[in-house]
Order: structure tokens, then sequence, then C-alpha cells
């Protein structure tokens, strides 16, 4: 647990390892992201879990983090039941449906968001499977995001049976991402060139960002 003289540190850790992820995102061709999509679309949908869930909360990617465009649209097409998050302002998540690209509409902070009718902040504990964006992941599953807490908080109302799964470019798997003892762990994680791993995992990670 974190204990108060440790917050400033820990909160400097975690921005230091942003700007580095997000410094390589943003050296990452258009066409090198697009490949990554593709391969991360594929590995979720053949994911068994993925297969077998009837409701899956997703998010709709925007800027520089792994396309999940394609992904979200064959998961409704082959008659998923999907959730996209909208940000409240107080950070926390509520969810609606995705009905197809034209039920999506702007939202704060960049965001796209759908606009289907409200299901509130506990939908996301009736998912079978949850997708959530990060900017990297550690062996333990430790994940680190935006700094918000949204998803922090989302987290937290998944069962501890529900998979919980992260996207990331191949770099982004490190060995270890600062945490406080209020960060929520993700189950699965998935990289274009490795596919899906389960965590916590045994073995060390050998990606240190640049």
């Amino acid at each position: 647990m974190t204990s108060a003289q440790d917050e400033p540190a820990l909160a400097a850790a975690k921005a230091s390892l942003r700007r580095r992820v997000l410094a390589a995102r943003a050296r990452l061709s258009p066409e090198q992201r697009a490949a990554a999509g593709r391969a991360l679309r594929d590995a979720v949908l053949a994911l068994p879990q993925t297969q077998m869930a009837g409701t899956v909360a997703a998010y709709y990617s925007i800027g520089s983090e792994p396309d999940t465009h394609g992904l979200v649209y064959a998961l409704w097409k082959r008659g998923t039941y999907v959730l996209l998050p909208r940000l409240r302002p107080d950070m926390d998540l509520d969810w609606a449906s995705y009905e197809g690209p034209d039920s999506l509409r702007p939202g704060p902070r960049g965001l796209t968001e759908p606009t289907e009718p409200s299901r509130g902040v506990p939908a996301v504990s009736r998912a079978d499977l949850v997708i959530v964006p990060a900017l990297a992941v550690d062996h333990r599953g430790m994940r680190l995001g935006r700094g918000g807490g949204s998803y922090d908080r989302a987290l937290a109302r998944v069962g501890p049976q529900v998979p919980t799964i992260a996207l990331l470019y191949d770099a982004e798997l490190v060995d270890e991402v600062p945490a406080a003892a209020h960060d929520q762990r993700v189950r699965l994680v998935a990289c274009p060139a490795t596919g899906i791993m389960s965590l916590p995992h045994e073995l060390p990670f050998s990606s240190p960002m640049p």
C-alpha cells in the first residue's frame, strides 16, 4: 500500500512512464497503427471468452491508441451486445449500447461516445468480457491509464471471474507499472505480435520503454 509520503513519487513515476509511452506511440506510422489494430481485432475475436460472451464492454479508440473500431464493429455484426463508455463529469463511466457507426457522437476530451440511452454506471458489472484501454501493463496485470481513475473505478465493479483484457502495442508490456493500492489489475493482455496472454505471468518481461 502506498503511504502518504510515497504518493508524490508514485505520481511522478506514472507520469514519466506515460510520457515515454505516448512519445513511442507518436512515432508509429498510420500503417503500423492500422496493422496493430487488425492483429488485436483478430486475436480478441478468436478468444474463446469473446466467442462465448453475450455482452462485451469495450471502448472506441481515439488518437494513437491501438485501433478498436474494427473490433467493436465486428463484435456488433456477429450479434454481441456491445457497451461503450460515456465519461461523466465526475470522471466515472456511464455505459450505453453500440448500434453501428451511426450511433456515435463526439464526447468530452476528444472521446467518441454512444448516443443510445444510458445503461448506468453499474452496467459494466453485467458484461461477460471487458476490454479496456491501457498505456502499459506489467506481468502482474497492473495497468497504467491516463490518470483520471475512470477505468480503475469501472474495473472495481467487475466480478472476479469476468475476463478483463487490455489492448497494447508490443513494447507496452513492461517489467513493472508503478501502482497504488486502489489501482486495478487486468486479467489478460493482447499485443499484436504475441496475441493474448493471461496475467499474472510468472516470468518477467524484457520490453523496457525507450
